[in-house]
C-alpha cells in the first residue's frame, strides 16, 4: 500500500473514533426535553368543545380525551360524554344503588381526577 492511502485511512480512522466518543455538548443525553403534550379526539373531546363553557378549549379538550383514552373503555367515554350535555344524569349515575353504576363512576371519578391533574 502507498503511504498515501495508509495516511488518509489513518485520519480516516481517528476522526471516526473521536466522533464516537459522545461527550460532544450536542449529546443527546444533554438535550432538555420537553413535556410530553397529552391531546387527543373522540367522544369526551366533542362533548367537551361542543359544551359551550368558557375553559373548554381545544388544548384542554384534548387533554381531557387524552386522559379518557388512557382510563376508560370506549363504552364509558361515550357514556361520561353525555354528562356533559345532561349533567343531572352524573347525579343519576352517582347516587344509584347498581352494582354497574357504582363500578362506572369509580372509575369516572378516578379519570377526572388525573385529568383534573393532568389538563389544568
Amino acid at each position: 500500500m502507498k503511504p498515501t492511502t495508509i495516511l488518509i485511512a489513518g485520519v480516516a480512522a481517528l476522526t471516526l473514533a473521536a466522533c464516537s466518543s459522545g461527550g460532544t455538548r450536542y449529546s443527546s443525553a444533554n438535550a432538555v426535553r420537553a413535556p410530553a403534550v397529552l391531546f387527543s379526539t373522540g367522544p369526551i373531546f366533542s362533548a367537551c368543545r361542543s359544551a359551550g363553557r368558557k375553559q373548554a378549549s381545544r388544548e384542554r379538550c384534548g387533554c381531557v380525551q387524552a386522559v379518557a383514552n388512557q382510563s376508560l373503555s370506549a363504552d364509558d367515554q361515550r357514556r361520561g360524554a353525555r354528562f356533559f350535555s345532561d349533567p343531572h344524569q352524573a347525579q343519576v349515575v352517582r347516587q344509584s344503588d347498581r352494582s354497574t353504576d357504582e363500578r362506572f363512576w369509580r372509575k369516572w371519578r378516578d379519570y377526572s381526577d388525573r385529568a383534573a391533574r393532568l389538563c389544568t
